[in-house]
Formats: structure tokens, sequence, C-alpha cells
């Protein structure tokens, strides 16, 4: 198998990362893909706005407010 060219504008982690890639084995790539992949994915979400627990979108109806009946509250004991 022959070495490609180096891309000389990758970062030294990037060509660390790639070098590793080389010594894999092609049956677990699809899994070293699925694992960088989702990682990834996971990168852009934390740049999100956390959600603010407490604070609801939409309208509330009255039954929101009546008080549970009993035996619904004894089945959260």
């Amino acid at each position: 198998m022959s070495t490609p060219v180096q891309n000389p504008k990758a970062t030294v982690w990037q060509q660390r990362i790639i070098g590793e890639l080389r010594d894999i084995p092609e049956p677990k790539l699809a899994e070293l893909y699925d694992l960088i992949h989702y990682f990834r994915l996971g990168l852009a979400q934390s740049s999100v706005q956390p959600r603010q627990p407490g604070l609801l979108h939409g309208q509330l109806g009255a039954a929101f407010f009546e008080p549970l009946p009993d035996e619904e509250l004894r089945a959260w004991e």
C-alpha cells in the first residue's frame, strides 16, 4: 500500500490522527467512523443554549393548576 502525500495545511494533531488511522484494521473502521461522527455532532450541540427548567413555551390550561386526586398523589409516594 502506498503512503498518501501529507497535506501541508494539516495540523500536527490531524497528521497524528491520520497516522493512527493507517494502523487500524479495515473491519474496525466503521466503528471508528461512528465514534468520530457522533463525537463531532456532540460538539456542535454543545454550543446550543442549555434548557432552563421551569420555563414552558405555550399556554397551560386551568386543569394544570388543579390539585391531583389523592389516589394519584399516593402513587408518587
